[in-house]
């Protein structure tokens, strides 16, 4: 089913300006590497990368059926889950901002806000369209626990991909070790008090943050 007038006059503009705000990043990467010739941020491109993946899942799906199928929608959103918090995990790139020769603070400062702030808006852009599709399929209770889940779960994941240092892949390539540390976390809490701390601190924020967005969006929609 080809999209509506009013969801293309949504998606289009935020296409654009996703698409300048990656572009804005990549540039600063670009002139860094020119002033200092060091690779020194080259990483954030990969992670701009795995970032913009849960968006496009979530676009297709968006856009391949209105609503979609529960056959494609339960695997496409098994994968979508199991990239998304390389979105928010951008946030704590931050840890990597120190004074360096060669470049001015401010502009490092900009150039990973501009990667995290990034990070944080596919994230959103691309919850924005999960959530709208599931609550289409089981009602608004349900959408939202799906938000809270996924929060959650990408929460934890931040956890696992900033201090163990685990990717996406690793369910694959290493999954026995993933799951042990995953259990111990799970089965001794108070010996790991920083993992429920992380992850309950940007689950908290995620979620405080996504409700405000969305807030502002549906503001503008009724005064329009």
């Amino acid at each position: 089913m080809p999209l509506s007038p009013g969801a293309l006059r949504y998606r289009l503009p935020l296409l654009l300006v996703l698409g300048l705000s990656l572009a804005l990043s990549f540039a600063l990467i670009a002139v860094r590497i020119l002033l200092t010739g060091q690779l020194q941020f080259t990483f954030l491109l990969w992670n701009l990368f795995l970032a913009a993946i849960p968006f496009g899942l979530s676009a297709a799906l968006t856009l391949a059926a209105r609503p979609p199928a529960g056959r494609l929608l339960l695997p496409v959103g098994a994968v979508w889950l199991l990239f998304f918090p390389n979105a928010p995990y951008l946030i704590t790139d931050l840890f990597h901002l120190v004074p360096r020769r060669g470049v001015p603070y401010w502009y490092d400062l900009a150039l990973i806000m501009s990667c995290a702030w990034n990070g944080l808006m596919l994230a959103f852009a691309s919850l924005l369209d999960m959530h709208t599709l599931v609550r289409q399929r089981l009602g608004f209770w349900a959408g939202w626990g799906f938000v809270n889940l996924a929060l959650g779960l990408s929460a934890f994941g931040v956890y696992l991909g900033r201090y163990l240092r685990y990717n996406s892949w690793d369910i694959l390539s290493n999954p026995f070790t993933l799951f042990y540390d995953i259990v111990q976390r799970l089965l001794h809490p108070f010996h790991n008090w920083q993992t429920w701390g992380v992850t309950v601190v940007f689950w908290a924020f995620l979620l405080i943050a996504y409700a405000t967005v969305r807030l502002l969006g549906r503001g503008q929609e009724i005064r329009e």
